[in-house]
């Protein structure tokens, strides 16, 4: 009987310690999936989204066709160039703070910085210069066609500012987010 006890006893023993150790890979599984066994707080929400950083959601591409002409009494310098300009617009998630995250139960409200353009250059393998002319009397100005592709990349963004650049970015950041939050377990999202 003794030996019949020390055997029940053994066997409850390691089918308890198999079920913790199940449970245990089991609940960690769970929170590695996202299963909403996540403890959030402001700090970790606020750390999770800065490590984001730059979340560019929106890309431009835009055409424009640049005549740069510098006169002087002894002759022109012209440039004709024809440029591919790129506009990525999106938000800054490194300026969140903790002020900006408000966590109550299963509901995150977040006060996002606005929107930006993050870079804007040409696109060198698709812009060309389609003329470059100097005058009689004048040297070969190779700060012209510098200045003209400059002058490209500002009027690119700004063209790209006036289309609505800025309010596509706002929005597909806010969806991106709303997707990140609700596969971290929130079930409702708002943005202020």
């Amino acid at each position: 009987m003794r030996q019949l006890r020390n055997f029940l006893w053994a066997v409850t023993a390691v089918v308890v310690l198999t079920l913790a150790v199940y449970l245990t890979f089991t609940v960690t599984r769970w929170a590695g999936r996202g299963a909403g066994l996540h403890f959030w707080n402001t700090t970790s929400v606020v750390h999770e989204v800065q490590s984001l950083a730059d979340l560019v959601t929106v890309k431009y591409v835009l055409d424009k066709v640049v005549v740069l002409e510098d006169v002087k009494w002894y002759g022109e310098s012209r440039v004709l160039l024809l440029a591919r300009g790129v506009v990525k617009a999106g938000i800054d998630l490194k300026r969140l703070k903790p002020e900006d995250v408000t966590i109550a139960g299963k509901k995150i409200v977040l006060y996002l910085p606005p929107p930006q353009i993050t870079d804007a250059y040409l696109d060198d393998k698709q812009s060309q210069v389609i003329d470059h002319s100097t005058g009689l009397l004048r040297a070969f100005d190779k700060d012209l066609e510098q200045t003209a592709r400059r002058n490209a990349v500002d009027d690119i963004a700004r063209a790209a500012r006036k289309a609505g650049i800025l309010e596509d970015a706002d929005k597909r950041a806010r969806a991106e987010l709303q997707s990140f939050f609700k596969r971290a377990g929130f079930e409702l999202v708002e943005f202020r």
